[in-house]
């Protein structure tokens, strides 16, 4: 499959105002799980390459490092999609299998050979990384090996404009949603000097840029763009410079490194009862074990994801009742249940076949929820478009949701947060 990068578009509206922005490694050991030479015509008429008659879902997700509190949530999402899948008679009738693997945070590189032992176990598509930077690690191993990487959580622009052959995909919107979502928020607010304090790395770059574009669209003046090593342990140097700039309001963008950033911001007299202060998807997490209370109070966050149904909550707490945090669960079920209606489509659980019909299952066609659901229809000759639980995806030509849902929160007294608000947009 062949992808056409075309220019990016954004059209989202919030409660009160519109949103403004210009322009948010590989084993191939296992050659059931990637190709054979028998092949079936494809609905083009072209010949799907086949694999084995078993689709097995790897995970890269993270068990430890600095977003090990989106690994549950994202596990959960996998399992759940794969329980429920089986339970609705598999795929090809087979039941889906499932591997799991580290993604870690890239500090040190442990995803490189968690993705070796993720092919050698025949994984067909590989559900992650979280981290874009992760990603960017080892999505030239992946798409190599002729298998799909499919991330719940990646927002980085970088990807947008990707050489994937065809083989990545998202479920997660591209930064420039958030990043304008985020810019008009704190503009709203009424700040006018708004200090950007954000990780160096693909992730915290892009989103930075596209969170100070839309502050200056606005009229607001970015008072400066700090950008950190997250490998620091300090921050003194970043911090100082941030409290200099005498902001009005700051967004930091990082992961778990805020533990370590916040009490600096409060020494340099710029802690968020000093400054409002805002926090994006990698670190809007529950404090509670981490502050003081009122440490957070009044912060806001955002991060990508329709509003979490209660029931979906519960399913979800049915497959690890210890889930303190959701985010990209949602976007985790949607990834494996997409992957597994591509898989249905293509008649063939091979990575590049499942490829060539993600996209079509997400969008264009008669509209289905649930993974029985839709698999009916496809068994009956119709063309599907898949709506999940983050939302409608609608999968673009470059594999990415081209609308989605960005969600404000806020936090409480407790240093936990709530929801506030949810904007929709087009990219």
């Amino acid at each position: 499959m062949t992808r056409l990068h075309s220019a990016w578009r954004l059209a989202a509206a919030g409660a009160a105002a519109t949103l403004v922005l210009a322009s948010c490694g590989g084993d191939d050991s296992n050659d059931n799980s990637s190709s054979s030479n028998n092949e079936t015509p494809s609905d083009n008429g072209s010949a799907a390459p086949q694999g084995d008659g078993t689709l097995v879902v790897g995970q890269l997700l993270p068990s430890t490092g600095d977003l090990a509190f989106l690994g549950p949530p994202e596990f959960a999402g996998v399992d759940l999609a794969v329980q429920e899948i089986n339970q609705a008679g598999g795929v090809l009738g087979n039941d889906v299998q499932t591997r799991r693997a580290d993604s870690g945070d890239g500090t040190p590189l442990v995803a490189p050979g968690s993705v070796d032992k993720l092919l050698n176990q025949g994984s067909d598509v590989i559900i992650g990384a979280a981290s874009s930077s992760v990603s960017l690690s080892v999505i030239d191993k992946i798409i190599g090996a002729g298998v799909v990487q499919f991330s719940p959580a990646n927002t980085s622009t970088e990807f947008d404009t990707y050489d994937d052959k065809g083989l990545y995909f998202r479920t997660a919107p591209s930064d420039v949603l958030q990043g304008a979502v985020m810019g008009n928020l704190v503009v709203q607010d009424g700040a006018q000097n708004i200090a950007i304090m954000a990780r160096q790395d693909s992730y915290g770059e892009a989103l930075a840029s596209q969170v100070a574009k839309t502050i200056q669209q606005q009229g607001a003046k970015v008072a400066t763009k700090t950008l950190y090593n997250a490998d620091a342990t300090q921050f003194t140097a970043e911090v100082n410079e941030v409290a200099a700039s005498n902001p009005d309001a700051i967004v930091l963008i990082a992961f778990n490194e805020t533990t370590k950033i916040i009490p600096r911001l409060i020494a340099a007299g710029v802690g968020p009862q000093d400054v409002p202060t805002y926090f994006v998807d990698g670190n809007c997490a529950d404090y509670s074990a981490d502050f003081d209370p009122g440490t957070l109070t009044n912060v806001k966050c955002t991060f990508p994801g329709a509003e979490l149904t209660n029931s979906f909550k519960q399913r979800l707490l049915g497959v690890n009742p210890d889930l303190k945090d959701f985010t990209y669960g949602p976007e985790s079920y949607d990834a494996t249940v997409l992957s597994a209606l591509a898989a249905t489509a293509a008649n063939s659980d091979n990575g590049k076949a499942i490829a060539s019909q993600l996209i079509a299952v997400s969008r264009d066609g008669t509209k289905c929820t649930e993974y029985a659901q839709c698999v009916q229809l496809l068994q009956d000759g119709e063309d599907i478009d898949y709506d999940g639980v983050s939302g409608p995806i609608d999968l673009n030509d470059t594999g990415s949701p081209s609308v989605a849902t960005i969600g404000i929160f806020q936090y409480a007294n407790d240093n936990t947060y709530s929801n506030i608000d949810y904007v929709p947009g087009q990219v």
